[in-house]
């Protein structure tokens, strides 16, 4: 079984595809690894050698991957919400941050609908 970035890599999946279940990494980061390391990206992970392991766990240590990642967003929203950007605030609100429009839709952010009182249809 591979392992990178204290990740389990998938039985049986290419090694393209098991690589994007580590966070941070997305199918065109993925392709950049596998060429950097020289892996074809056909090959299955469990017919990864040790050596190709190796290699891979090489490329991937060259990149801002997991929890450093994780805690560096983190670390911006803090800032943004600090300095009171228009971002910012509406991560304090619990609303939609990126512009989307909020009268009918934005319930993942937003939560369950709440009911108004007397209010007829």
């Amino acid at each position: 079984m591979a392992r990178i970035k204290n990740i389990d890599l998938p039985k049986n999946k290419r090694i393209v595809v098991a690589l994007t279940y580590i966070y941070g990494i997305g199918p065109a980061r993925a392709h950049d690894i596998c060429v950097a390391a020289k892996v074809s990206e056909d090959t299955r992970t469990d017919n990864l050698t040790v050596e190709e392991i190796n290699r891979l766990r090489a490329e991937a240590d060259k990149y801002v991957l997991v929890g450093d990642l994780k805690r560096e967003v983190e670390m911006n929203i803090k800032t943004k919400m600090e300095i009171n950007s228009y971002q910012g605030t509406r991560h304090k609100k619990g609303l939609p941050v990126r512009g989307q429009h909020t009268s009918r839709n934005a319930r993942t952010r937003k939560g369950k609908g709440k009911t108004i009182a007397n209010k007829k249809k």
